[in-house]
């Protein structure tokens, strides 16, 4: 049996925080961590809080409806979330927009910001390429981060532990034969991604596609922007010019989000 001391709290504190508004963000991280729904039980062994402060925080949750009480009395995320994060979404690509359209006027590619939805990507915006033959990524689509640009460009900025929660939770297939399919074999990448400061899609999930990625540093929550095409048109020569003008947008996505500081 695992100890209330070696277990690992959900819930984290800051300085200067409300304590029960902290708390209810915990719960609300931990249900979201367990794939969108949780038992009480497994709830209580992840967070470090009294049975009786579990219970009325939730009933908190699930009377603003943001937490909603399933059939067999377990928790699930509820609809009062869904306005929350749409709006999340469409504020974080307002942001971004104008960013993506530079990219794409100086590099001609179709250019996306994505942020982590549990443990999935989630696109929130895209400004499309002008080429006939283009990479299109609807905007809302969730995909695996372990086969995408700016899923392993996120993955590069979590700790260890939560990327391998991450891939074992949501699986790792392999689409394509360039597609990688272990937890040894992401770590790796994981470093070469850290060491240049961005990832890339070889063709990872899609064949004949070939995707750059960048971190937002310093955002608030995981987010990447990415400029993606096709082989024959994203090369070498592209990569060159491209990784500056990424660097650069999201330096000033960076300081956008912050305030311009």
């Amino acid at each position: 049996m695992t100890s209330n001391d070696t277990k690992a709290p959900a819930i984290r504190q800051t300085k200067g925080g409300v304590q029960s508004v902290e708390r209810a963000f915990g719960l609300l991280e931990c249900i979201a961590n367990s794939s969108g729904s949780a038992t009480l039980s497994h709830i209580a062994a992840e967070v470090s809080l009294p049975l009786p402060t579990i219970h009325r925080l939730l009933n908190t949750l699930v009377n603003l409806g943001v937490v909603r009480q399933l059939p067999n009395r377990g928790y699930a995320l509820g609809p009062g979330l869904i306005r929350l994060g749409n709006l999340a979404g469409a504020q974080l690509g307002a942001i971004a927009r104008p960013y993506l359209r530079t990219l794409v006027d100086e590099l001609g590619e179709s250019a996306n910001v994505a942020t982590i939805d549990g443990d999935m990507v989630v696109y929130v915006d895209q400004v499309a390429s002008q080429h006939q033959m283009r990479m299109f990524t609807e905007v809302g689509r969730r995909a695996h981060m372990h086969d995408t640009g700016v899923g392993k460009a996120m993955l590069a900025g979590l700790d260890p532990e939560q990327v391998r929660h991450i891939v074992t939770t949501a699986g790792m297939p392999t689409p394509t034969q360039y597609s990688i399919g272990t937890v040894a074999d992401l770590e790796a990448e994981l470093v070469r991604i850290r060491d240049r400061g961005y990832s890339i899609d070889e063709q990872e999930q899609e064949l004949g596609v070939r995707c750059f990625a960048m971190s937002i540093p310093d955002a608030p929550a995981p987010l990447a922007i990415s400029v993606s095409g096709p082989i024959s048109r994203v090369d070498q020569a592209f990569s060159d010019r491209a990784i500056p003008l990424l660097r650069s947008a999201a330096e000033a996505i960076s300081a956008d989000m912050r305030g311009g500081s």
